[in-house]
């Protein structure tokens, strides 16, 4: 059989050899093509799963970012004072009222007068929360820095009763109008530091305390 072919081979033409040659090289060539459009890449990745991966990181990212922006958005911080088991400035969330504040601080004190503020008020950034002892005037309802502040001071005025700054405690000197627990310890870190006050007018020495602040509490104070 293999001697048939060979003859057969050996009597074929050049221009049939060339053309035989042809034909098998495209026979090649079209097998190739096609094993290789049906045959992926190895390492190919759908563009459809790269655009659904993106996607989905960036949504991650976006709504990451905004639940981080909404929980700062939705704290306040207030300062607690008077007869509480632990004054201070807490960090609680918005929509908490007066009674979740103080029970951060610890509750009343066993001298405190639990009908001295409003416990069912809402909270706002910056409230000072002033709980009076049983036999002190109660603050106004509200229990802004102000209307707290506002409350002791027509106490004051009422009695004739002026504040001595070199002798009033923490919670005395927040009884005057505008001093909440900051400028209060900060008159008493100055006397502290710096001796007794001279004069009223030796006030405005303490940072926060301006001349229109001087005027407004000189008739509430005292250094004597």
């Amino acid at each position: 059989m293999l001697e048939k072919i060979k003859l057969v081979w050996k009597n074929r033409t050049l221009a049939s050899k060339i053309h035989l040659f042809i034909a098998l090289g495209g026979v090649l060539i079209g097998v190739y093509f096609v094993v290789a459009l049906r045959t992926p890449p190895h390492n190919a990745v759908s563009s459809d799963k790269l655009m659904l991966t993106s996607s989905s990181s960036s949504h991650a990212s976006v709504s990451s970012s905004k639940k981080s922006t909404s929980a700062a958005s939705d704290k306040i911080t207030v300062d607690v004072e008077g007869a509480v088991v632990k004054p201070g400035v807490y960090t609680i969330s918005a929509d908490k009222r007066v009674v979740d504040v103080i029970a951060l601080a610890g509750g009343l004190s066993a001298s405190a007068d639990a009908h001295s503020i409003n416990q069912a008020a809402k909270l706002k950034d910056e409230d000072v929360i002033f709980v009076a002892k049983v036999g002190e005037t109660a603050p106004a309802a509200g229990n802004s820095a102000a209307s707290s502040n506002s409350a002791a001071s027509g106490k004051a005025g009422a009695s004739g009763a002026k504040v001595n700054i070199n002798t009033a405690d923490l919670t005395e000197l927040q009884t005057l109008s505008g001093v909440g627990a900051k400028k209060a310890q900060d008159i008493i870190d100055y006397r502290t530091k710096n001796g007794a006050f001279k004069t009223v007018e030796d006030l405005g020495n303490v940072a926060g305390f301006g001349d229109k602040t001087l005027e407004k509490l000189k008739d509430s104070i005292t250094v004597d």
